[in-house]
């Protein structure tokens, strides 16, 4: 599958995170934006700084009404111990299936999990800024994030 398209209707998903509920694009429409940001591997070096820079700035993100959700193709038991290691105040999301990754076009089929990406999505679910890593130990600064989401808020 491709990325999808800025511009384009986001590919709707379904994922178990570590508070035991599941989340949705769906659920989610109408009510905020959504930063849906696939991280390759918990308790790697560059995913464990990106997921602290998200929970140091979450009141921010949801200040600009952002839903952030980090994802990965871990289990719902490693996520929770990553979530717990990282004092993160955050939920992460399990892609355990790869349905998400396939879907936005950033599963990684030779190593069988995600490139490193971001999908910053409107409250009406339109993709407005995607960008996908060319190496997995680079990760955009939150400041760039929320330069993009200024631009929709």
């Amino acid at each position: 599958m491709s990325i999808p398209a800025v511009g384009s209707a986001a590919p709707d998903f379904t994922l178990d995170t570590t508070a035991g509920a599941k989340v949705t694009l769906a659920g989610l429409k109408g009510q905020k934006h959504v930063l849906l940001a696939f991280f390759p591997l918990a308790f790697t070096g560059t995913c464990t700084k990106e997921v602290c820079a998200f929970s140091d700035d979450y009141a921010v993100f949801a200040s600009k009404d952002v839903e952030v959700i980090p994802v990965s193709v871990d289990a719902v038991p490693s996520l929770k111990a990553f979530k717990e290691s990282t004092h993160a105040g955050i939920e992460f999301a399990s892609d355990f299936r790869r349905d998400a990754a396939r879907a936005y076009g950033v599963l990684n089929e030779a190593t069988f999990f995600s490139n490193r990406a971001y999908f910053l999505i409107d409250k009406a679910g339109v993709v407005r800024w995607a960008y996908v890593e060319e190496n997995n130990g680079l990760r955009r600064e939150n400041s760039e994030i929320l330069a993009e989401i200024a631009k929709i808020s």
